[in-house]
Formats: C-alpha cells, sequence, structure tokens
C-alpha cells in the first residue's frame, strides 16, 4: 500500500441516517490512584467531574471528566448521567480497588512500554495518547511545568515543533496541541531554541 492514500470518501456526503446522532463519547482508562488521577485531570487540564458510580460488589469505581464549565453540570445522579452520556470527548477514568496499594507503575500505556508484561520487554502497544488544545502551547507548558508536570516533549524539542507532550499520573500521554495555526516562539520552558532539540522518535517501534 501507497504511504499516500485517497480517502476523501470519509470527508464528504451525509452521515448514514441510522447514525446522525451518535457521538464519540468517552475513552476509557484504568488508573491506579483516583484522587491523584482527578487532580492531574481536573486541577491541572482544567476538567471537571461530571459524574460517576461506585461499584463496590464488582470492586471498581469510574469517573468521567470533560472541559465543561460546573454550573453546566446538573445537580442530581440521574440527570448528571445524561448530562455524561451527551457529552462528547469525556475520559472514563476506571479504578479497580487495590490498585492504589501496589508499588511503581501498574497499566501498560502502549507506547514502547513493558509494564505488566510477564518478561519485561516492550510492546508495540496500539493506544498511543490523548490530545488537549489550548491557546497557547507554550504558555500552557510553562504553566504545566511550574505545576511540577512530567513534559516528555517540550515545544521546541523533537523534529515537530510548536506541539508538545507529557504524562498523566499513571503514564498516559497527554499531547498540547494548538487551537489553531501551529507557531513557534524562539524558546521553549525548558530553554531549548526553536533550531535546537533532537529528531523525531516514534516511541511505537522501540
Amino acid at each position: 500500500m501507497s504511504n499516500s492514500i485517497d480517502v476523501s470518501q470519509f470527508m464528504g456526503g451525509d452521515r448514514p441516517a441510522e447514525a446522525k446522532d451518535y457521538i464519540m463519547q468517552q475513552t476509557m482508562i484504568r488508573v491506579k490512584d483516583p484522587m491523584k488521577s482527578l487532580e492531574f485531570y481536573c486541577n491541572v487540564l482544567g476538567f471537571k467531574l461530571v459524574m460517576y458510580r461506585e461499584f463496590p460488589q464488582w470492586e471498581f469505581n469510574v469517573y468521567f471528566v470533560a472541559p465543561v464549565n460546573s454550573a453546566d453540570i446538573p445537580p442530581t445522579p440521574e440527570e448528571q448521567w445524561n448530562f455524561c452520556m451527551r457529552t462528547p470527548g469525556t475520559i472514563e477514568l476506571t479504578w479497580n480497588y487495590g490498585s492504589e496499594k501496589e508499588d511503581g507503575l501498574v497499566y501498560n500505556t502502549g507506547n514502547g512500554d513493558s509494564t505488566g508484561t510477564g518478561d519485561g520487554q516492550k510492546i508495540k502497544g496500539g493506544f498511543g495518547h490523548i490530545g488537549i488544545t489550548v491557546p497557547d502551547v507554550y504558555e500552557a507548558c510553562e504553566r504545566f511545568k511550574k505545576l511540577g508536570c512530567n513534559l516528555t516533549k517540550t515545544p521546541n524539542s523533537g523534529g515537530m515543533k510548536g506541539l508538545a507532550f507529557m504524562k498523566d499520573p499513571d503514564g498516559y500521554l497527554v499531547e498540547i496541541l494548538p487551537q489553531g495555526e501551529m507557531i513557534t516562539k524562539p524558546v521553549d520552558c525548558d530553554g531549548i531554541a526553536v533550531d535546537g532539540g533532537e529528531g523525531y522518535k516514534d516511541n511505537s517501534k522501540k
């Protein structure tokens, strides 16, 4: 197969009538410590907890977070469920009881990661990252650095300039992209010049 394929057919035309009201509602990730994850997604990324459910009979809880305003979240659990199911792009944080007591990282992130493998070898996982967009990537990364976040790629590092990556408490990657034109600035939060940094690395091939 050629590296360049014609995908234009998927951009035009109407959605199937039966699917016109479908939405991309959630991505689920398992987390080790729900409080640490909620602090990251709500206090660092600015999301809000829109709905949660506890299932002690099955020993897990779920927490749905999304970039919404608190004033828009309904007051009752039933209304919160309906609101959540109609909100595009939520993240479902799933906590299995007891994982918070385990040492080190618990879940494999899919990016050349050896966590959870029997032989300790890194796997070629399918999952890559979630992504957020911000008005200014450079300013956002300055804030993330001050908050002590683990930035794995600052805006000027690597071959792709103007975007960044950081890890959440469980090691899942979060991409940071601009809400518009991909601009660059002379120096980023790590002091790397726009013409500096190493080249692009595909961690999935490790």
